[in-house]
């Protein structure tokens, strides 16, 4: 006797409900999925205990007639393909025909649908896959789908369920999500007869995450200017530096209208961010991406979850650039609020200085009034610390103060003075010997100077090591390590990034590399488990971006310790030039650790708390 044998229809169809229908949510999720591919402008969700014991999607689509209503609930019965080539050009989001039938398999299914300019609809019971009845219907233009009592005849798939409250929660979580990425459809959605959210088609996308997640959020979102790079088009919304969440709950990203998740995604996100995020924290994203169907595979995931990219790394890029891209552009504006009509630089003529001494600063030498900015980048010579890579080996060390001597100036021709700006911001005191206060025209600025030292000398101290390369140290045994086929190709794509970051390598046979040296500031037992970390590491970076990596962890904590700390005592001059520095910095918002440099408080939030407005 055989031991192979054909399954049943019914099996067959409650094995492939299994890879499609996990939970309600994943019911609400097909259902509403079919209505936007209808052309609904309107949907409406009413769920019952989680949606275990009913669920209700009512859309007024382009509705279907009696032949096209029976055939929906046979598998791989679909309006959205006809060929194999097809699979090449998805532009819906749904396009397999196993949803219907999936779900009237596990549970008491009635579908009612009518086309606009027909008579009377149709009505469809089903049973456990069975077919009950069709009759015609008298429901409104459009399609309305009921499913009551889910894995009724899965006792087994039924104890899987979470309780009504969680169950209740994803499937609102899932109808956020496709309102997001359709805030030109109206949805509405009911538990247990009370109104979640009822949502009014919206203008624009700012108006519909307003809506669903409240004006504090909104506010605290930049706008991504649309960007075509590599044949996609990138739109959305991100979260301004400090905006971060500890899980991934609101990094959302759409694919052609389809919310996914996906590794390259995750890694261009991150990328973006970089030191603009703290380590475990995850950046608040509503990101669409518009790219060619051919160039992202939508069916490797029966709930088309997840998708995969035919060039990742120039999906990776564009994420990163239009990241990037943004922030510079807030930062523009953002420091243009230190520029704005209405603040006058009051700042008195200071008398001659006492020479400074303060840990991790060189003396500094006041200028004369006018006070004129003094950027790192100009004052190259005389930045707030020295900091140099040991030959040695060791942790870059702070070279001590230089001994200056009053000596008489040099007679110079001395240009025309250039005018003081008129407006800049006005420095009104220091607050716990740690917090600069200050005016601008946006309100009132508080400024840790700890971090904003940090963030000044991390940049400055990583131009100098992208523009010198990296010191490196040589082994006394060069070492080899076997590397797997796929690790060598990219080590031999990026040979010249890793001899800059002080690392040397050469081939030494197929699939064997030769290590002979390292980085100065790298201390590893291992140099070969290091290289493979590097390789990991690595190839999660952007091409457009630093490569410099492995580095910046040590320049983050060299600055750290060398950076001016709570209770150093600055002087006007020294709060001046430390706030200007930190203006012409790339990425301002924030110490290399994440953690904010200034916090604005705008003249409208003080009115509030003084009550003078509503």
């Amino acid at each position: 006797m055989s031991r192979i044998q054909l399954l049943s229809e019914e099996v067959a169809s409650q094995v492939a409900a299994g890879e499609v229908v996990e939970r309600p949510a994943s019911v609400v999720k097909e259902l509403v999925e079919n209505s936007l591919d209808a052309g609904a402008r309107r949907i409406e969700v009413m769920m019952r205990r989680g949606g275990i014991s009913l669920i209700r999607v009512v859309d007024d689509g382009c509705g279907m007639d009696r032949d096209d209503a029976l055939l929906c609930l046979e598998r791989h019965a679909t309006s959205k393909i006809r060929t194999g080539a097809d699979l090449a050009a998805i532009r819906t989001l749904g396009f397999r025909g196993e949803a219907l039938p999936s779900i009237a398999s596990v549970a008491r299914f009635r579908l009612s649908t009518r086309m606009r300019d027909a008579v009377a609809g149709t009505e469809i019971m089903v049973t456990g896959g069975k077919i009950d009845y069709v009759r015609d219907g008298g429901d409104a233009p459009g399609t309305q789908i009921e499913v009551r009592s889910l894995f009724f005849n899965l006792p087994a798939r039924r104890k899987f369920l979470r309780t009504e409250n969680t169950e209740a929660s994803h499937v609102e979580h899932q109808l956020q999500l496709q309102a997001l990425g359709h805030p030109e459809v109206g949805f509405v959605l009911l538990t247990d007869d009370r109104t979640v959210f009822q949502l009014p088609p919206a203008t624009n996308l700012r108006d519909r995450i307003r809506d669903l997640s409240g004006r504090a959020l909104a506010d605290e979102l930049l706008e991504v200017p649309e960007i075509a790079f590599h044949g996609m088009t990138i739109r959305g919304f991100v979260g301004k530096p400090g905006v971060s969440r500890s899980s991934r709950a609101q990094q959302i990203v759409f694919v052609n209208g389809r919310p996914v998740e996906n590794a390259t995604l995750n890694h261009g996100l991150r990328e973006g961010y970089h030191t603009a995020l703290m380590k475990g924290q995850y950046p608040v994203t509503f990101l669409f991406l518009e790219m060619d169907p051919a160039a992202v595979d939508v069916n490797v995931h029966p709930a088309k979850r997840e998708v995969r990219f035919r060039e990742p790394s120039a999906v990776r890029e564009a994420l990163v650039e239009a990241i990037q891209r943004t922030l510079e552009g807030d930062r523009a504006q953002w420091s243009g609020a230190f520029a704005a009509p209405g603040i006058k630089l009051e700042s008195p003529v200071p008398e001659e200085p006492a020479p400074l001494s303060l840990p991790g600063m060189a003396e500094f030498h006041a200028p004369q009034a006018p006070i004129l900015p003094l950027g790192l980048t100009q004052q190259f010579q005389e930045p707030y610390v020295s900091v140099t890579m040991p030959e040695d080996g060791n942790e870059p060390l702070q070279q001590p103060p230089a001994v200056r001597t009053p000596m008489s100036p040099a007679p110079v021709a001395v240009p025309p003075p250039e005018p003081a700006p008129k407006q800049r911001f006005r420095l009104l005191g220091v607050l716990g010997k740690l917090y600069v206060v200050m005016e601008n025209a946006g309100g009132l600025v508080l400024v840790d100077q700890h971090a904003a030292h940090e963030r000044i000398l991390f940049e400055e101290l990583r131009r100098r090591m992208e523009e010198l390369g990296v010191p490196s140290q040589r082994l006394l045994m060069p070492l080899t390590l076997q590397l797997g086929p796929r690790d060598s190709d990219w080590v031999e794509q990026n040979l010249e990034t890793l001899q800059k970051m002080g690392i040397g390598v050469e081939g030494f046979g197929s699939g064997t590399w030769k290590l002979d040296s390292i980085p100065q500031f790298v201390r590893s037992e291992e140099p070969q488990q290091l290289l493979r970390d590097i390789i990991d590491e690595l190839r999660e970076v952007s091409s457009q971006s630093s490569k410099l990596r492995l580095g910046e962890d040590v320049i983050a904590k060299t600055v750290c310790r060398h950076a001016v700390k709570a209770n150093d005592l600055l002087r006007e001059p020294e709060l001046i030039r430390l706030i200007e520095d930190l203006l012409q910095c790339d990425l301002p918002y924030c110490c290399p650790h994440g953690r904010p440099t200034m916090i604005q408080i705008s003249y409208l939030e003080l009115e509030k708390k003084f009550g003078r407005k509503a």
